[in-house]
Formats: C-alpha cells, structure tokens, sequence
C-alpha cells in the first residue's frame, strides 16, 4: 500500500466533502429545524485528517457560486446537474464559519473550481519539492498526482500514488485527461466520443498512446484488440472537434492567479470562542463540551466519523484487539526483584525502551518495558515528571541493577528495531548484549516489500491487531507531550503493549524464517550482527570542519545571486526562477525553445530531464540547471551540517536504516551521507568538511566496478569472466568485443559507450535509453546492444532465465539467498510488469552488493574490536565505500588489511577488487 511522507502539504477537496458528507450521513438538524448533518459529517472528516497528519501547511477549498470559464467554452457543461438542494445550500455557510474557527485556512475562488485550485497549488508545490496530499472522492483529480502529489480517499483513507492510479485505472496519471476525454462524463455533462467506453478507451491509450498521438496514428486503430476497434478511427475522426473539446473541459487548472503560495497556507489557533457559539447554535453537544472544557477541536475526532459511515467491509478489515494481557507497572523493589528474576531465568525475553526524542544523541530514558512470555509484560518507569507523577524507582540505581543483564551475551533478547535502544543505553554506560532477534529485521527479511517494518504496521499485518497509537497518548503537532510528561495510566499499557506485541511478532515471524535456511542465514549472520556494528559507527559519528562549510556556503551564495542575475540578462528581464508558469513564458514564448515534452495538461514542461536536454543546446537553461543544484546543495548540506553537530561529541552523528531500501542496501538520514554528489565539483566540496582529528587520517575503501563483477558471476559469461579475471579494463575489453578492434586501438568514445551499454543494461536501459544517453540514433545504439549480446551470450542468457523464474517464483534471489520479491511481475498492465521485469535483472546484483559490503563490515569490525585500541575507526558506510579514521603511523599497515579483508568479504567467480586512499579529508581520500 502506499504511504504519504511525513507533514505534507494537505490540500481538501471540501466541495467532495460537502456532497459526500450530504448523502452519506443521515439527514440530522437541530431543535429550529436547520440542517446540520453536512456540517457535521465535513467537520469529522476533517478532524479525523487533522489528528491523522496534524499537518503545518494545508488549506480546505471549495467551489465558488456562478459561472465558470468552462461554461464559457461550453454552455452546456454541467447542464445535467440538478440545482443544489435547499438543505444542503443552507449548511455551506455555517460550514465555512466554522471551518474558519477552527483556524483552517478556507479558499473560494470565483470563475474557476475547487479542483483548479488545488491543482495549482498542488504543482507549485511540487514545483518547490514539497510533498503534497489531496483528500478528495474525486476520481478526476488522478490527473494530479505525480511523485510529489498523492490522493487519499476521504471514504475509506485508501491513498493513491503513481503506482495506485495504475492499479485502478489501467493508464498512468498523465492519461487520465485523455481516458476523462474519450469516454465523455455524464455528471458533469462532458460529451466525449460517442460510443467510446471505459474498455475501448483503455485500448486506445494503451495501445497507441495520448490523444494527441491517436490522431497522428489513426491507421494503427483497427489491429487493435478491443470491441469495435475496426470501426474506430472514422468515430475519432468524426468526433475529433468533440474530442479535443472534451479534453479541454477535463483539463484542471495548473496556472489560476492566486494571491497566495503553499508555505503561506498555514493553519492558525482556533477560535474557541467562535465555535462555541457555533457549536451552540448548531447544537453540537459533544463538541461544545469540548469546547467548553477548553479542549482542541482538532485533536480528537468522535468515532461516528463520516468517513466510517459509508464503507463496506469488504473494503476495510477492522483488525481485532489482543486479548488476554497482564500488563504490570513496576514502582517498588518487590516487584522489580520480581521481574529482574523472571528475565534472568527466561531462554528469551522482549525488550523496548520510552525515551523523550527520536533522536538517540539526545533521548533521555524515561523507562523499560519487558515480557517473557505472550500476554506478560511489564512497565517499568523511571523518569516520569509531570505535576502529581507517582513516585519512582530511581533511575541510576535500576540501571546499575539491571547492567549485567542488559550486558550479558547469554541472556538473550528480541527487540523492535533494537539499535536504537542499544544507542539510548550508550549514553549511560550500558553496552546492550545478547541481541537474538529483531522484529524489524525479521520482517524486512522474510519480505522487504509486503509491508512497512514499523511495529505498528507489522502489528497489523502479522497479528491483526491495532496497536495503542502514540498520539493517542500523547496528542500532535506542537502540543506533543514527551514520554516523561504522559501519565502513567496512559503510558504504561502503550510501553508494556510495545513489548508483549514485539515478543509476539518474534514467534510469529521466526518459525516462517526458519521454513527457508538462506533467510534465517541472511537474518543471523548479517542484518542482526551488522545492527551492532552500524551502532557503533552512529555514536561514534563523524568530524566536520563547519569553517569550511561556512565558506562554502558564502561562497554558493555568490554563485547563486551571480547565476540568477545571468539567467535574468539572458532572459531579457527579471523573474522567479521557481515559478513554473513563469519560466514556461520565458522559455517557450519569449525565447521560442522547442519544446521537448508537454506536461498532462498540454503545457511545455519544465521537468529537470527537459531542462537537461535543453541544456546542451541552450545557455539559460544550463545556468538555470547550475542553480538549482547549487541551491539543493547550500540548502541540504553546507548551510545544514553545522547546525547538526552534536554539542556533546563535536561530531555529527546520521542514522543508518537497514529495513528501507528492498534490495538489501543501507540508507542513511540526519544527514543523508548516500546522496552528497560526487560528479561536480561543488559536491565533492562538502566532502573536504568531513575530516579527520589530530594525528589522524581519513581513508576510503570501495569496491571496484562490483555490480558488473557480479554480473560476470551470475551469467557465467565466459568473455565477463575472462576481463575480470585477466585484471583488464572491462570497459575497454567491452569496446573491443563490440566494435571489433584491438584491444589497444580502442577510443575514449568507444570507452565511453561501451561503459554506457555495460551499466545500461544491469538496469535494464533500452535501446531508446542508449540512443538517448549517447546522443545517437536508436537504430545504432540498438546494433550496438545487439553485438554485445552476440559477444557475451551469457549475459544475455541469464537476463532470459532470471525473467522467466521471477514470473515463476514472484521473486528474484541474492548470491547469499536473500530473497527480493517483486509484486508486479506478472501484473497484467505492461509498464508495471516491465518494470518489475528490470527490477528483476537488477535486483540481484544490487542486493549481492548490497550483502558484500555488510558482510565486510563485519569483517572489519571484528577486527578492530581485536586490535583493543583507538588507532582505528570505521565511521561511514556509503554505497559500496567504507570510510575510516586511522592513526597516521598506522596508516599503511591499516590499509593494507582493510583491503585484504574487504576483498576477502566473499569468494565469487572472479576477484573482488578495493581500491583505497588517503588523506586529511573525505575528497582527498576517495
């Protein structure tokens, strides 16, 4: 299922609300006979939202009265729709009073619709990278979704991303127009094709394409497979004027003048005194006694929600509750002797610690949570502080008690995602031992993709169960409280249920890792034992010299200001060079540059990889390119990091994730150490801002070419094995093969594009991909494909197999038998089954890198635990490098075995290679 990032931008289709809440609730009014019950069926949806995102930018916009420009272009647009009834035209105006109290920013333009609102606000928003979310019933607004926008159904809160709107339509979002277009609309009297129905529509997108390229193929209609295909093309022909103008009316607004910007829409306090009056107007009981008591009307929806009223259980699966619990509270020494003997004696026992941020340089422990059996567990607080907090046990003296369990090899423990608890108990002296299993690990690697790997989620997956939220203790948004400030009656059932729920999944999950030796291997000797090395490298963080940054980013500000003001001299005048509509008036208009691609809605686009091309060509659009990344990268990186380094240590400290990324590979955030850029030299900058101490040097070790050396060991290709084997430049060796020259006589440009189709094709690249990249004609970049397939039919052979066994077996497996499932792999729609098809081919490469450098981290951590002394680090893992801080005289001696041993991480059909450098910073090492 899909998942909406974390604070989005909401934007509320509240004219869906407003009808879907009129026919779907039952039609209630007050003691003077006013209508009510749209009211308040909009007011439940939306606080439902509200404490379900507690978003800081959103807005709720509704359709104005009178005309539109559509009608303009078509009289009769809308003509089927009866007039609003009476009942429900008398709500808009107390609904719109109250939203407003409730300090939610409402917006009524007048000449265009709710739904051209949110879809300009939704692509400024994604103009300026912000995640956005659209809660509407509308299927219309598919058309807007993109990787930044996202629909979530007020009904039954299903969401729909990219991937979604070709689950249920058949056609990506920018289709929809087209499918709105040829199929006609009888709501809102949108006239279509004659004839062309759902089915018939489909054929022709899929089959042909856009409207635009039906009409320039219109001979290709009749072989296609539908009902009344033959015919086909004299309707569209007929109809092209009707067609076209359907499009037009189908099409939402990306561009309506507004007077105000995503960040700008901001919810505000609400107003208690107004929703009293109102409430009590309107009589609202229950939520008047909210307010009254001085309650947020945003906090807590009631559970007659509308957005329950309406949905068929077939659609929502209600999980049951975990029955037959003994939850225990831990304050006196009777019962901790109690439990610390119950531990002490358990072959297992699950434990969690509550800690007052998520941050783990920072948390504080609040309290420990245990069970040893399903059903059994325990509280134990230690650090709750709020007005009238009972008295506790105190903390220095529990920790000291409990050390040598928590230390101990031979007591065993499960956790949920128990890294982090092992940092937590680092800031107070505990090295946390005898980790067995992890819940978190568990799942990921029984199936990265089924679900997400959070407790909550795999609750409910795994248990049918509905775990206690921890909003639903401690509130959202800025009025969070903290673990310490949660009541005790409230926090000890969520920490004891984190316990017994994570003891629970183990044995669940565990005996279904067991059924398959390759995943219960990968599990036991790299995701658990690696928790601990990432651990280690996390708290021990990394040095950076913020001077430097500071530098750089004075010296990116210049740069940026400069190439803003070129950009304005090439365009002949000033404007703002984040405005899509803008820039589209300055490129495509004023300098009349081809335009390459059209956005859904039939504008020039302006996407990056149009920008790009346009870039090779023409020199506004280079700077334009050169801004942009410059300012990503003053914005995420060397304005950033300084204010990141911990107080404490002087050092920055990132968190590693193990359970993100479904082939295997580590993803890291806080900062994100994968995504510095390395191809210009602005990125590689930042990289001399990662240094080493006094008498200290920094090395980076990476592994040479890995994935195409794995390619060589899975396709048993005899010419791969051969290159690698013989030390040659596979790239260089590639050129040869394909162009027919000696080895020597190969050119830079043969190089070049025997580098192209050697990575192209472990991702799948086709021959169009090829053409594009080295900027030739198709038909010679699909020859040059062809000839390499001709020299290296292993290659060729194992892409074959590895397709036909992942339709067969759902998944694709890693040289060490981790197992990559792919879901869309017989699906019947053809993008999504080609890419699944990719995926295929790639994902086992990815994922045996992915397993090698774990497996040398391993390696090289133990190592260094048994050198007993400070002389070497291992401070950062990115990609297929490893990065560390070794004493100077030591340096050479430190290298050599970091190679020896990253080469050594496994043994393939041809050798592993490292490559290693040095220096007083990141860049001058890699």
């Amino acid at each position: 299922m899909a998942s909406v990032p974390n604070n989005p931008f909401i934007l509320v289709d509240g004219s869906s609300y407003l009808f879907r809440a009129f026919h779907g609730m039952p039609p209630l009014t007050n003691s003077k006979g006013q209508d009510t019950g749209a009211i308040y069926g909009v007011v439940n949806m939306l606080r439902s939202l509200m404490q379900q995102y507690s978003p800081t930018h959103m807005a709720v916009i509704f359709d104005a009265k009178g005309k539109t420009f559509r009608d303009d272009i078509y009289p009769e647009y809308k003509a089927n729709r009866p007039p609003m009834p009476d009942e429900l035209r008398s709500q808009i105006a107390p609904l719109h009073a109250i939203i407003k109290a409730m300090g939610l920013p409402l917006i009524v333009e007048e000449g265009v619709e709710a739904d051209d609102v949110i879809g300009t606000l939704a692509q400024q928003a994604t103009d300026q990278g912000i995640p956005t979310l659209i809660s509407t019933g509308d299927k219309d607004m598919a058309q807007l979704v993109n990787q930044h926008v996202t629909l979530i159904n007020t009904m039954n809160n299903h969401i729909m991303d990219e991937e979604g709107v070709v689950e249920k339509f058949g056609i990506p979002a920018n289709l929809i127009i087209d499918f709105l277009a040829l199929k006609g609309d009888k709501v809102d009297n949108i006239p279509g094709v004659p004839g062309v129905g759902d089915k018939s529509a489909l054929g022709l997108l899929q089959g042909i394409g856009s409207i635009n390229d039906i009409y320039n193929n219109l001979d290709k209609i009749a072989a296609l497979e539908f009902r009344g295909a033959k015919k086909m093309a004299d309707k569209m022909r007929e109809f092209e004027t009707q067609a076209r103008l359907s499009y037009e009316l189908a099409t939402i607004k990306l561009d309506v003048e507004l007077e105000f910007g995503p960040t700008e829409l901001t919810p505000t306090e609400p107003s208690n005194d107004e929703l009293i009056e109102l409430f009590r107007e309107y009589e609202f009981k229950r939520w008047l006694a909210e307010a009254n008591d001085g309650g947020n009307i945003l906090s807590a929806p009631t559970k007659t929600a509308v957005s329950q009223a309406k949905v068929d259980s077939s659609d929502v699966k209600t999980p049951p509750m975990v029955k037959d619990t003994a939850y225990t509270t831990i304050l006196n020494e009777e019962d901790l002797n109690s439990w610390l003997k119950k531990l002490e004696e358990a072959e297992l026992f699950a434990f969690d610690t509550e800690t007052t941020s998520l941050n783990y340089m920072e948390a504080e422990l609040v309290g420990m949570s245990f069970s040893v059996e399903a059903g059994e567990a325990a509280y134990l607080p230690l650090a709750h502080d709020y007005l009238d907090a009972p008295e506790q046990l105190d903390r220095s003296t529990v920790l000291n008690k409990f050390k040598t369990l928590l230390e101990s090899e031979s007591h065993k423990k499960v956790g949920q995602h128990l890294k982090y608890d092992k940092n937590v108990l680092a800031n107070y002296g505990i090295t946390l031992r005898g980790i067995a299993f992890d819940t978190m690990l568990e799942s990921y690697v029984l199936n990265s993709v089924v679900t997400r790997h959070d407790m909550d989620s795999l609750s409910k997956y795994y248990l049918e169960h509905n775990t206690i939220s921890f909003e639903e203790i401690a509130g959202k948004g800025a009025k969070q409280l903290t673990f310490n400030q949660i009541p005790l009656e409230k926090a000890s059932p969520y920490a004891a249920e984190d316990a017994d729920i994570t003891l629970r999944l183990h044995q669940k999950l565990w005996p279904q890792l067991c059924e398959h030796e390759s995943l219960k291997d990968v599990l036991q000797e790299i995701e658990v034992p690696l928790a601990s090395v990432l651990s280690k490298m996390e708290q021990r963080g990394v040095l950076i010299d913020s001077q430097t940054l500071l530098q750089q980013s004075q010296d990116l500000a210049s740069r940026i200001m400069q190439l803003e003001k070129e950009v304005h001299d090439l365009a002949g005048e000033e404007f703002n060079l984040g405005s899509t509509k803008q820039l589209q008036e300055i490129l495509f208009n004023k300098l009349d540059l081809p335009v390459l691609k059209k956005t859904p809605k039939g504008a020039p686009s302006t996407a990056e990889e149009v920008l790009q091309e346009l870039a090779l060509n023409y020199p506004l659009p280079k700077l334009l390119m050169e801004y942009r990344g410059l300012t990503k990268l003053k914005n995420t990186y060397t304005d950033k990091l300084p204010k990141m380094i911990n107080p404490r240590t002087g050092r920055v400290h990132t968190s590693y994730h193990q359970a993100i990324a479904a082939t295997g590979r580590l993803s890291s955030t806080d900062p994100n150490l994968q995504n510095i850029p390395i191809r210009n030299e602005e990125g590689r900058k930042v990289r001399k801002a990662f240094v080493a101490r006094k008498g200290y040097k920094i090395v980076a070790a990476d592994y040479s070419q890995i994935e195409l050396r794995i390619m060589a060991h899975l396709s048993e290709d005899k010419g791969l094995l051969d290159a690698f084997s013989s030390g040659k430049d596979v790239h260089k060796a590639t050129a040869a093969e394909v162009f027919g020259v000696a080895l020597e006589d190969v050119s830079a440009e043969q190089r070049r594009s025997a580098k192209a189709i050697n990575f192209g094709l472990i991702y799948g690249m086709s021959a169009f991909g090829l053409a594009r990249q080295l900027n030739i004609p198709r038909q010679d970049a699909q020859k040059y494909m062809n000839l390499y397939f001709e020299r290296y039919p292993g290659v060729l052979k194992y892409m074959e197999q590895t397709r036909v066994a992942a339709k067969e077996d759902g998944y694709v497996s890693t040289v060490f038998g981790r197992r990559l499932y792919l879901p869309d792999i017989n699906a019947s729609n053809g993008m999504r089954r080609q890419g699944a098809e990719r995926a295929a081919i790639n994902a086992p490469m990815q994922g045996t890198a992915a397993d090698i450098i774990k497996k040398a981290m391993l390696k090289v951590d133990d190592w260094i635990e048994s050198l007993e002394n400070d002389d070497i680090q291992m401070i950062m893992q990115v990609h297929d490098e490893l990065v560390f801080e070794i004493k100077e005289q030591k340096l050479e001696e430190h290298k050599k075995s970091i190679i020896s041993l990253m080469e050594g991480a496994c043994s393939l059909s041809v050798p592993l290679i490292v490559e290693a450098g040095e220096g007083d910073n990141w860049d001058e090492a890699h």
